[in-house]
């Protein structure tokens, strides 16, 4: 069932009278007839009237309410975007604006969160801490201990302990006497989640972030993710603004 939205200029006058088979719908938007049936008794769409022998039948107000969850789909997302449809056709606009504000703060949330990011990655000096030769030299050839790495941070051992524990950072344990010792990585990872937890992110925030700069294989790698995130996000915003026309239109066409 997917979601197409294609140039249905015949569909546009509710006021026309026009009679729509569900075919007629689902062809101009590029759907399945079952999709649109689907849509209908989601509440996406409003109400078919019925023929006497039980067919549906809908109107250019239909594929107006059609044309507006398409739009709002790519910005808000499916579930979303059904929920708009149902406040509008139940005469509820003020709760289809408060879904909309509400993807919206998530929108500029996501945007402070790719902020913070890199902010905390130019925090990072690529000199410290980071190269082998200086982890080496607060413990000795291979890593340094938890108790320097702490003080280094400026924070306690049992932070650490806790960032550990939520998959934040890994180290690995001295085979003779069973101490924690960060290596590059780890002391990247424990920089990384110590720079976003002062700005103010929560540990189940910072894991996905975390789980990216493995992924990449580094800081260096991460800039085509987070040039990636960023197109994203824009991406985003521009259908949001498609979808918010394309709805303004529908409320205009409800009267």
């Amino acid at each position: 069932m997917g979601l197409s939205l294609q140039n249905p200029q015949s569909l546009r006058s509710p006021r026309s009278g026009t009679r729509l088979r569900p075919v007629d719908l689902a062809r101009a938007h590029g759907l399945s007839t079952q999709a649109v049936r689907n849509y209908e008794e989601a509440g996406i769409l409003p109400a078919a009237a019925r023929t006497p022998h039980g067919y549906r039948t809908y109107t250019p107000l239909h594929a107006g309410a059609l044309r507006a969850f398409l739009a709002l789909v790519p910005g808000h997302g499916h579930g979303t975007a059904s929920a708009i449809l149902r406040a509008v056709n139940e005469g509820a606009a003020d709760e289809a604006f408060r879904l909309i504000d509400e993807s919206h703060a998530q929108l500029l949330d996501d945007r402070r969160t790719l902020q913070a990011v890199e902010r905390a990655l130019r925090d990072l000096d690529p000199t410290a801490a980071v190269s082998a030769p200086a982890v080496s030299s607060l413990a000795g050839p291979g890593g340094v201990f938890i108790g320097p790495l702490a003080a280094k941070l400026g924070i306690r051992p049992a932070t650490l302990r806790v960032w550990e524990r939520a998959g934040l950072v890994r180290p690995r344990r001295d085979p003779r006497t069973g101490y924690r010792v960060y290596d590059e990585a780890a002391v990247r990872d424990a920089r990384l989640t110590h720079q976003l937890r002062r700005g103010g992110h929560l540990l189940e925030q910072i894991a996905p972030l975390i789980t990216q700069v493995r992924t990449a294989g580094g800081l260096e790698p991460l800039e085509a993710t987070l040039r990636d995130w960023h197109d994203r996000l824009s991406a985003r915003a521009r259908s949001m603004l498609t979808g918010a026309a394309a709805l303004e239109a529908y409320l205009r066409e409800r009267g």
